[in-house]
């Protein structure tokens, strides 16, 4: 439809006991889903936060340094952004 905005997603696969490093250039602007398994989010001082399937979360701002897969499935998870141009 004309005049519609058009969405781009990015999805992530980590495996048990996975992770990666977080840039938050690389999330800005996106909504976050979990599609699948859980995912912990560990922040610069050192705090930690589990989200399982279902959640939606925002990554920018929160001092993040790391995403970890802790559980013993894959995690799946998805962001969602406008797509430019």
């Amino acid at each position: 439809m004309p005049g519609s905005p058009s969405f781009r997603t990015r999805t992530v696969r980590l495996p048990p006991g996975g992770s990666r490093p977080h840039h938050e250039d690389e999330w800005r602007g996106a909504l976050v889903v979990v599609d699948a398994g859980v995912i912990e989010l560990r922040c610069a001082a050192g705090g930690s936060r589990r989200f399982g399937a279902g959640s939606v979360l925002w990554f920018t701002g929160l001092d993040l340094v790391l995403v970890c897969n802790p559980g013993e499935q894959d995690a799946v998870f998805r962001g969602i952004t406008r797509a430019t141009g």
